[in-house]
């Protein structure tokens, strides 16, 4: 009996041991469960790279890094102006009688009649400034004459009071008579001082009435406009029978044959524009013109708009190239060549440009410096890439260095 209680007991005691046995068994597996289903996935990034590894290749395109010309530049647009243009008004007031020329015409300078103001009136006055000359020539005529009548009494006078004074000094005549005589000498010679003096007036006045003919005359022909400069008349601005005066336009006129090209730029580009160096690539419509330079740079900068003024001369345009066209102008600040590499190539990786580059198979991340911009491309300067380098243009998101790529089709 003392035996099988003792073969219970020890049967017992293992039988605990198996389940001590068996629980911590369980808590490893679980243990281990956990760290598979929780610890694994907490180290591997969101976004899984493709790596050499994993035997996996990344789909991307490619282009060629390629010497090109990149041009530092800045398209604006600008206007077609007339480089020699006037506003023509009248140089005397009054109704204006006609208009010879309309919107459209051509006119030649110093030779084509524009319009007429008030030339009736002034063809008057003309008459009467004529008649007031010839008042004057009449009067200062009555003048001579009466200082010719005074100057010949005062030469018998001078006679008489030269022979009064020798016989005075013989005492052949009294005091009384020479004095007498004295007196009608020096009154003749105030006289005739006077009637010089009227002389003199005289042709003054003759003189004033002749300017003012002249004056006249000059306000007659002016009546009538002629054409300051040659060009086409391109607005209208007064019709006959308004009035009109100095200094308020009645016609414009535009000299086609010379126009400029204008535009307004920010104020940091005004240290890029050098006259008779800075290029300018000019469309007007359908119309291009190469091999412009700026012609004017404004010495100003506007203090409201921050911009200025530039513009550039072109002789003989061609047909379209008109005042008041608008032109698309590309300024071309700076010209040089280098490698360059597509634009959408170039990704920012930990604040740093970089592009990757496809070599044996695999992706190569390489550093750059972008430079200018233009036409898609980016110039890169202190790099490693070197001409004809395969660079990824597409896909490169997905790249890390080292991983494995597929060029499925090379981008043209």
């Amino acid at each position: 009996m003392k035996a099988d209680r003792e073969d219970i007991a020890r049967g017992s005691r293992l039988k605990r041991i198996a389940g001590y046995v068996g629980g911590l068994v369980l808590i490893a597996a679980l243990a281990i469960a956990a760290r598979v289903l929780y610890a694994q996935p907490a180290s591997e990034p969101p976004t899984e790279a493709a790596k050499p590894s994993d035997g996996r290749r990344v789909s991307v395109m490619v282009k060629p890094a390629a010497m090109r010309q990149f041009n530092r530049s800045v398209l604006v647009q600008g206007n077609v102006e007339a480089k020699n243009w006037a506003m023509v008004s009248p140089r005397v007031g009054g109704a204006i009688e006609a208009v010879f020329v309309d919107e459209g015409d051509v006119v030649v300078a110093g030779q084509t009649q524009l319009f007429a103001v008030d030339q009736a009136n002034l063809d008057k006055a003309v008459q009467i400034a004529e008649n007031a000359v010839a008042v004057a020539r009449s009067s200062t005529k009555e003048k001579e004459a009466s200082l010719e009548r005074v100057e010949v009494d005062l030469h018998k006078a001078s006679l008489d009071y030269e022979r009064f004074a020798r016989l005075r000094e013989k005492d052949a005549v009294t005091v009384d008579a020479f004095e007498q005589q004295e007196s009608r000498y020096l009154q003749l010679v105030a006289t005739a001082k006077h009637a010089r003096t009227l002389v003199e007036l005289s042709k003054s006045e003759e003189r004033q009435a002749e300017a003012s003919l002249e004056i006249a005359r000059k306000n007659l022909t002016d009546a009538v406009v002629v054409a300051p400069i040659s060009g086409t008349i391109s607005r209208r601005l007064h019709e006959p029978g308004e009035m009109a005066s100095p200094g308020s336009p009645i016609l414009r006129i535009d000299d086609p044959s010379v126009v400029e090209i204008a535009a307004f730029l920010p104020v940091q580009h005004y240290s890029d524009v050098t006259l008779g160096r800075t290029a300018m690539n000019v469309r007007v419509g359908e119309t291009e013109l190469k091999d412009l330079v700026a012609s004017y740079r404004s010495p100003t900068v506007n203090s409201k708009l921050r911009t200025f003024e530039v513009k550039c001369l072109v002789k003989d345009p061609s047909a379209g190239i008109v005042p008041g066209a608008m032109a698309n102008i590309v300024f071309v600040f700076e010209t040089r060549r280098g490698l360059g590499v597509p634009s959408s190539s170039i990704q920012d990786r930990a604040g740093k440009s970089v592009v990757f580059v496809v070599r044996d198979g695999a992706a190569a991340q390489v550093a750059v410096t972008p430079g200018i911009e233009a036409d898609g491309w980016t110039e890169i300067g202190q790099t490693e890439v070197q001409e004809n380098d395969s660079v990824v243009t597409l896909g490169q998101n997905m790249l890390e260095q080292g991983a494995l790529v597929e060029v499925q089709q090379e981008e043209k």
